[in-house]
């Protein structure tokens, strides 16, 4: 049977934390250079390139026969979306990036959602409301708390910013392996989960949805998630490290 949690030893998190340290800058510069006119797949080899720069590899590449080095979500992808060259952003477009980075035997996990201009009401609802839940989640995630109650937070935020929480995808435990346990759902109803312990790293990261909270995966590519009524999605995430006081943001980003 596979643990409820993983404890990180200190040399481990040593190890995990410059990892997360250099995939949040791989994340903010990718953001940074992504322009419209660029296609997904220009994206894509561009992060490629970053990524080899930082003398690690990508973590999602093959994983699971995933074929990009990052996932690419535009407009109403939720999450898993792969660089194509037949995809080129408009600037009207809302852009998530997913990205992770093998470094030194440890990785990190982090993701962000951004537009090119000044966003329409809704959008930026969406985006900032995202991004309230993900900030949300983080605190309550303290030493002695449950997986339940980040779930919790996540869920009454999203519930007061009237966005739809994706139920099939969740958060995880990282660091040594992309998926390590505990799953941390952005809803409540699956129990309170594990204590959260120091030496615990979780990946917190909501996706919530304008419209309904359903969800289908494309057919053609098999990995693209897609809400069901074509109405846009959003998603943050952060890795964050549990700490006898308040939770370490490992993949904190200037962008945010």
């Amino acid at each position: 049977m596979s643990p409820a949690r993983i404890i990180h030893t200190p040399e481990e998190i040593s190890r995990i934390r410059r990892a997360a340290i250099i995939t949040a800058n791989v994340r903010d510069e990718l953001a940074a250079l992504t322009r419209p006119g660029m296609t997904t797949f220009d994206v894509d080899r561009l992060a490629g390139e970053l990524i080899t720069r930082t003398g690690g590899s990508s973590a999602f590449k093959n994983y699971g026969g995933f074929p990009g080095n990052i996932c690419i979500s535009v407009n109403d992808e939720v999450i898993h979306g792969i660089g194509r060259d037949d995809v080129v952003l408009k600037e009207e477009d809302i852009v998530s990036i997913d990205l992770g980075i093998k470094l030194d035997g440890a990785l990190a996990d982090t993701a962000l959602t951004f537009g090119f201009r000044e966003q329409p009401a809704e959008i930026k609802r969406l985006l900032d409301g995202t991004k309230e839940a993900l900030m949300e989640g983080i605190a309550a995630a303290r030493c002695g708390a449950f997986v339940h109650d980040i779930s919790a937070a996540v869920e009454k935020c999203a519930r007061r910013r009237k966005l739809a929480i994706v139920r099939e995808y969740v958060g995880h435990g990282c660091g040594i392996q992309l998926h390590e346990p505990p799953q941390i759902p952005n809803y409540t109803g699956a129990g309170r989960g594990p204590r959260l312990e120091p030496g615990m790293v979780l990946c917190i990261e909501p996706m919530l949805n304008l419209g309904t909270e359903s969800v289908k995966v494309d057919r053609k590519d098999k990995w693209t998630v897609r809400t069901r009524d074509g109405a846009w999605s959003a998603h943050f995430e952060h890795m964050i490290l549990i700490t006898e006081n308040e939770p370490e943001i490992l993949t904190w980003q200037k962008t945010m």
